[in-house]
């Protein structure tokens, strides 16, 4: 068996050996894809194949769409040529569900792959030609918030941005410069309409999408790159809009186990490839069966029915709501609850933590006690129904291979909007602050995380986070063995009172006093963190 279009005409084995196919003519749509483009996506990873282009072969199978996706390569482009193209645009999709069983899927609904490179001038023509055709409606979007950024870390403009700017729509160098060179060709076109829909990771997505494109029109057009109506074409929400979007969906790296259970049914070419960007990709993607993928519904060009594969669209402000429910209540505040008591207690799966019925209880007060009564409700996703699907399904789930390590990276960014807004909510809705107990612990856990000391005395590695050096200075020279922490529990005192961490002044808040009693607890020698569990929690 092998992972091409020739490979799937033998149907029954496929099926035989647990396999959906593709129920629709490929080669049919392939052919329309090429004539008459509808979606295009920018990013070839993981969460694409098993989301965006999942969802696709959905809508193709039902008859919803005739075209599938034109997928498109800017970061690493042996992604394309060394893992889609072999396999004609098909990957395989395995499904992990939390009782154990397996999905396993051949997607199929890439009608072609491209690769943003300026300097390959048949590629770039390719995509140039697809952004003048009238038929394009909407591209989407996973290349990671960095991939919107046009400055490095000091804020000062990337070289290969800077160069763009100066240089204008041809042999680019930047992500961006080179999408918004394809938004110039549709300008030039017919100034056609289409959106721009960011599906990335991060808060309100499409005004970062935006706000780099807008800097290259800008720019080009101060320095008279380009015509001088490209701007307005670019600003003019009735031609070109930038939606934002909440996506949620676990897809972690492609897990060797899975890669063994595709060798047993004795598909050939499976291997892993590591490319010299190091990058590494499969012709497989394995993920959890949960997703989650609200839209704000603004296509100037008009849109297939998404919402048949299980898309929601709604309006920015209800976009921005599901945002915050996830972030704040739902989800990534037990997520990182997990990760700080997970490394001090030993874990290495996330998964595993659901099974302690101390950190089990812990989460479930943290969202059901504490988060819920003043969740922001988005009104097209329940948010009870979204935690109990959290702490039943999802994060229980054996198949998923993430890590408290993993999770920790960068709590010190994280504390104040996954749990200062609820601090701050209490205040706004006059709620006891005092009911606060599970929200302090977490804070007096990350301290005592901070130290680098499990809950048995071995010291372990932090993970990343900008501030380490900034915060670890508040617990130098405390030591669980010593018994003297509660002697010196004023040296947290300066942390404690840091908004930007914490989202509030704990003392304002009437917080910090708890904090340091939860503190010397968990510091009380080895067992100390377990024990603090178990009389709180």
């Amino acid at each position: 068996m092998r992972l091409t279009d020739e490979g799937i005409q033998n149907r029954e084995e496929w099926e035989h050996k647990g396999y959906a196919l593709p129920e629709f003519d490929r080669q049919k749509m392939v052919a329309a894809t090429k004539e008459k483009p509808v979606w295009v996506h920018f990013g070839a990873g993981n969460i694409f194949r098993a989301f965006q282009a999942a969802a696709a072969q959905k809508l193709l199978n039902a008859g919803v769409m005739e075209s599938g996706i034109t997928v498109v390569e800017g970061f690493d482009y042996e992604i394309i040529e060394k893992m889609y193209r072999p396999h004609d645009d098909l990957s395989v999709l395995v499904t992990l569900k939390a009782d154990g069983s397996i999905e396993k899927t051949v997607i199929g609904s890439i009608g072609e792959s491209c690769i943003l490179d300026s300097e390959n001038d048949a590629e770039f023509e390719r995509l140039k030609k697809i952004f003048s055709e009238p038929s394009l409606q909407f591209s989407t979007f996973t290349i990671t918030e960095k991939g919107y950024s046009l400055v490095d870390g000091k804020g000062e403009l990337l070289g290969a941005v800077k160069s763009d700017f100066e240089k204008g729509p041809a042999r680019l160098g930047s992500y961006i410069g080179k999408v918004v060179a394809l938004l110039y060709a549709r300008y030039q076109a017919g100034k056609y309409p289409i959106a721009m829909v960011s599906t990335d990771n991060c808060s309100h997505n499409g005004d970062k999408l935006k706000a780099a494109v807008e800097a290259f029109a800008k720019e080009w057009s101060k320095r008279e790159l380009v015509e001088k109506d490209f701007e307005d074409y670019l600003f003019n929400s009735g031609k070109v809009s930038f939606p934002w979007s909440m996506i949620d969906k676990i897809t972690p790296r492609p897990d060797p186990g899975v890669e063994e259970l595709l060798k047993k049914d004795e598909i050939d070419g499976l291997e892993n490839v590591v490319t010299s960007k190091n990058t590494w990709v499969a012709p497989f993607v394995n993920a959890e069966e949960c997703e989650y993928l609200v839209i704000e519904d603004d296509f100037p060009a008009g849109r297939p029915e998404l919402e048949k594969a299980g898309f929601i669209f709604t309006d920015r402000e209800t976009v921005d709501k599901v945002e915050r429910m996830k972030v704040c209540t739902c989800l990534n505040p037990l997520h990182t609850a997990l990760a700080v008591y997970g490394c001090l207690l030993g874990y290495e799966r996330i998964s595993e933590e659901m099974k302690d019925k101390e950190l089990k209880r812990l989460v479930e007060r943290i969202g059901y006690e504490e988060g819920l009564p003043v969740v922001t409700d988005p009104g097209v996703i329940a948010p009870r129904e979204f935690i109990d699907t959290v702490l039943t399904v999802r994060i229980p789930n054996p198949f998923m291979p993430d890590t408290p390590q993993r999770i920790a990276t960068d709590t010190s960014q994280k504390l104040a909007i996954r749990f200062g807004e609820t601090i701050k909510n209490y205040k706004a809705a006059g709620k006891d602050i005092e009911a606060l107990k599970m929200i302090p612990l977490v804070f007096a856990g990350w301290i005592r995380y901070l130290m680098a000391v499990d809950d048995n005395g071995k010291t372990f590695e932090l993970s990343p986070d900008p501030l380490l050096d900034s915060v670890r200075v508040y617990v130098e020279g405390l030591d669980i063995n010593s018994g003297n922490v509660s002697g010196q529990i004023e040296k947290l005192d300066g942390l404690l009172h840091d908004a930007k961490i914490f989202g509030v002044d704990l003392y304002s808040a009437g917080l910090a006093d708890k904090v340091k009693s939860y503190f010397i607890e968990l510091t009380e020698g080895p067992g100390a963190v377990r024990r603090t569990l178990e009389k709180y929690v």
